[in-house]
């Protein structure tokens, strides 16, 4: 929690917005009843692409945080958020605070998962300022993984 605050202090200070969590924790009865829907909107394969089947979400971990701000009218149904000042600026400063941009645009099929420019991962300010220092930007490209889901395997 207390590097999330310190990044929204920061993006408050250097680019003048506020950011809020839109979702972090979700225990595994939310994350079927999330998946659940986006299986009724998209169908299964749709749902893959865009919401991890239950057990299998980053946000059970604790460890992700939808984050949006309070002034772009932004939803995480749309990519708009990746556009604004304060997307902008968590895709390139978040690893300050030990955060990564955990699906970006163009990495859909080494992740697995399409772009979410509010889907942000705590990997610890060690971890983050490597990848940021090699360029690396997955979790899959830095360790080796192969994309996710893989929920045959």
């Amino acid at each position: 929690m207390a590097a999330l605050a310190a990044m929204f202090a920061a993006d408050k200070n250097e680019v003048g917005t506020q950011l809020v969590a839109q979702s972090g924790y979700r225990d595994y009865s939310v994350q079927v009843r999330a998946y659940q829907y986006y299986v009724g909107v998209d169908g299964v394969a749709g749902a893959d692409k865009t919401s991890a089947r239950p057990g299998f979400s980053e946000h059970q971990t604790g460890l992700a945080m939808d984050i949006l701000d309070t002034t772009s009218g932004c939803t995480t149904d749309f990519d708009c958020f990746g556009k604004t000042a304060s997307g902008k600026w968590l895709a390139a400063n978040a690893y300050r605070f030990g955060y990564i941009l955990r699906y970006p645009a163009d990495k859909t099929a080494i992740t697995g998962y399409e772009y979410e420019p509010w889907h942000f991962r705590y990997v610890g300010t060690e971890l983050s300022n490597e990848m940021h220092n090699t360029g690396v930007e997955t979790l899959e490209e830095f360790f080796g993984l192969p994309a996710a889901p893989d929920y045959g395997g």
